[in-house]
C-alpha cells in the first residue's frame, strides 16, 4: 500500500468512525471533496447531515467555519462588510465566515433566496465580491451544505442555478437496526466528533486534489458517459437533461472515486455509481409533483432507468 493509499484509508475509517453504518455515504462525500467539488446533504432532520459535515472538515485539518442559515441571515453576515474608521479615515474589511477552507452551511434551505445568490460566486469562482472588490477565497474551498425537504415548514428552495453549483447530493437516510441499537445502547456519552483529529493538512489535501488529475479516462469511458447525457436530453421522461458542466462533474467526480479506491482510471462502474448522486438534482422530470422529496425521488428514478438502458462498454 502506498503512503497516499495508507492516507486515505485513514481519512475514510475516521469519519466512519464517527458516521456510523453509512459507508457509501462517507466515499461519495469524500468523492466531492477530492474533485474539488461542494456537497449538498438533503433529509430529515436527526438523521446525521450536520454530524457528517462536521466530521468531514474536522478530519480534513483545514479552517472550518460553520453558518446557521435562518430567514433573517443577510449577505453580510456570509460575505463580510466594509467598515469606515473615522479616526484613520479609511474602510476597514471585516471578512465573514465564508473565508475558510471548509464552510459548513446549515440548513441553508431555510434562508431567503437572495441571501442563498450570495454563494453563486464563491462556490463557482472561489471568489467574492463586495463594494466592487474581488476578493479571493482560500484554496481549497468547500462548501458542504444541509437542508431538510421543501415540504417542511419555512424553507425557501434552492434555485436551479444554486443546486448546479453543488458537484453531490447526498441523502444520509436512516441507519441500519443494527447500527442504531448500538447508538442508543451508548445513550448518547461521549461525543465521538471531540475524538476525531485532523487526518490530513492543507497541503495533503491540495496534493491528493491534484492526484485526482492524473487518474486516467478511457475513451470508451468518456463515451459511456457522453451516452448518458445524450439520453437524459432525449428522454421524453425529462424536460431538462444534464448540462455540459454536469457531465464534467461526473468525470472529475469518477477521478475522485477511483483515486479512493486505490485505482489510477477510471471504470464504468465508478459512473455508475455516481450518476444518481452528481446528476438528479440537475434535471427535472417531466410533470413533476409538488414537493421537493417527490421532485428528487422521480429525478433519481429516470436516472437509474437510463443507467439500466444504456449499454456499459466492454
Amino acid at each position: 500500500m502506498t503512503a497516499q493509499q495508507e492516507t486515505l484509508r485513514r481519512l475514510v475509517d475516521a469519519i466512519n468512525g464517527v458516521v456510523r453504518g453509512k459507508d457509501t455515504v462517507v466515499l461519495d462525500a469524500l468523492t466531492a471533496v477530492l474533485a474539488r467539488g461542494h456537497l449538498l446533504l438533503e433529509d430529515v432532520p436527526g438523521v446525521g447531515k450536520t454530524t457528517l459535515g462536521h466530521a468531514v472538515a474536522r478530519a480534513l485539518g483545514c479552517t472550518f467555519r460553520r453558518i446557521q442559515f435562518t430567514s433573517d441571515l443577510l449577505p453580510s453576515d456570509i460575505l463580510g462588510v466594509n467598515i469606515f474608521l473615522r479616526d484613520e479615515g479609511r474602510f476597514d474589511f471585516r471578512p465573514g465566515p465564508i473565508f475558510a477552507n471548509v464552510v459548513l452551511a446549515d440548513e441553508i434551505n431555510r434562508t431567503t433566496p437572495k441571501t442563498q445568490s450570495s454563494l453563486l460566486e464563491a462556490m463557482n469562482e472561489g471568489q467574492v465580491s463586495i463594494d466592487n472588490e474581488t476578493r479571493p477565497l482560500p484554496d481549497p474551498f468547500i462548501v458542504i451544505a444541509t437542508q431538510n425537504p421543501q415540504d417542511f415548514h419555512g424553507t425557501y428552495p434552492l434555485p436551479e442555478s444554486q443546486l448546479d453549483r453543488f458537484m453531490v447530493r447526498l441523502h444520509m437516510g436512516y441507519p441500519d437496526q443494527r447500527v442504531e441499537r448500538d447508538i442508543l445502547r451508548a445513550g448518547g456519552g461521549a461525543d465521538p466528533l471531540g475524538r476525531l483529529e485532523p487526518q490530513l493538512s492543507i497541503e495533503d489535501l491540495r496534493g491528493l486534489q491534484d492526484a485526482v488529475d492524473a487518474v486516467r479516462v478511457d475513451d470508451l469511458v468518456l463515451d459511456y458517459v457522453m451516452a448518458l447525457v445524450e439520453e437524459s436530453r432525449r428522454t421524453p421522461q425529462l424536460e431538462l437533461g444534464v448540462s455540459t458542466r454536469g457531465a464534467l462533474a461526473l468525470q472529475r467526480a469518477a477521478r475522485a472515486r477511483a483515486l479512493l479506491l486505490g485505482r489510477t482510471y477510471v471504470l464504468p462502474d465508478d459512473i455508475k455509481a455516481l450518476a444518481v448522486p452528481v446528476l438528479a438534482h440537475r434535471v427535472h422530470a417531466t410533470g413533476t409533483a409538488e414537493g421537493l422529496l417527490r421532485a428528487h425521488d422521480e429525478a433519481e428514478q429516470v436516472i437509474r432507468q437510463l443507467i439500466e438502458q444504456v449499454p456499459v462498454p466492454v
